[in-house]
């Protein structure tokens, strides 16, 4: 059995781990190599799992979601991939972002893991199976407190839905770039710029129109900023702007 405290073998899978990184387009070709050999992808985010679908046949693959309405997803062909669910057990109270911080800072990269879960006072992340020996013997720490491990069967989250935050702005229309515009506090040619980038998606395929008027249940992202979904106009002002409820996932 490899020793996996072996320092030597550590810095070898930190390596190897910070080869797999990026979305660049030899990252693109090797998870569609990977699933033509009948493997699976890594971890995908939506803009990348749309880039490599449209490059596939839809016989070529399927969807692994680890629940419904998940971040990250898998794709496969024959195999479904192996993935380890663990939650953090920590005498703290920990953000999202602590977790995320402390996993990045082991040079373990986007796709070696998928959704991190924050629900009532605890915590999960999902991570592939080749990582796991190195995983657990560094995850060992978090805001200088000491965390244990408990692997927890695959489907313990099946029925798990994102809590979201309500919140009302006040907008001149429906239209999805100025709405975005609006609540990540930027202007509309930035905006313009992500749609041309793929970094907002509509109902999780790119958005091609800055123009798009929203509808009620429509979601929406913007990478690095969040998921979103729109809920409705509450009411018409005397100014003939909307006052409208839209939901930001947590």
């Amino acid at each position: 059995m490899v020793d996996f405290n072996s320092q030597k073998v550590i810095i070898n899978i930190e390596k190897i781990i910070k080869s797999f990184g990026g979305d660049s387009i030899y990252n693109i070709k090797k998870n569609i190599d990977k699933i033509r050999r009948g493997e699976s992808t890594y971890f995908l985010d939506f803009k990348d799992y749309h880039i490599i679908k449209n490059k596939l046949r839809q016989e070529e693959y399927q969807v692994f979601k680890v629940y419904s309405d998940c971040d990250k997803v898998i794709l496969y062909d024959q195999s479904p991939p192996k993935v380890i669910l663990y939650e953090i057990k920590t005498k703290i109270i920990l953000r999202h972002q602590d977790i995320l911080g402390t996993v990045f800072s082991l040079n373990i990269t986007d796709e070696m893991f998928g959704d991190i879960v924050v629900d009532d006072g605890k915590y999960y992340i999902f991570i592939l199976k080749v990582i796991d020996d190195y995983f657990k013997n560094n995850f060992l720490y978090i805001k200088n407190s000491p965390i244990e491990l408990i692997e927890r069967p695959l489907n313990y989250l099946a029925d798990y839905h994102h809590k979201y935050e309500e919140k009302e702005i006040i907008v001149p229309s429906l239209r999805i770039d100025v709405i975005i515009a609006k609540i990540i506090n930027t202007t509309r040619n930035n905006v313009m710029m992500k749609i041309k980038n793929k970094e907002i998606f509509l109902n999780y395929e790119p958005l091609v129109k800055g123009s798009h008027l929203l509808k009620e249940n429509d979601i929406f992202s913007v990478r690095k900023y969040g998921k979103y979904k729109f809920v409705g106009i509450i009411k018409n002002t005397k100014n003939n702007n909307l006052v409208i409820k839209y939901l930001k996932y947590v």
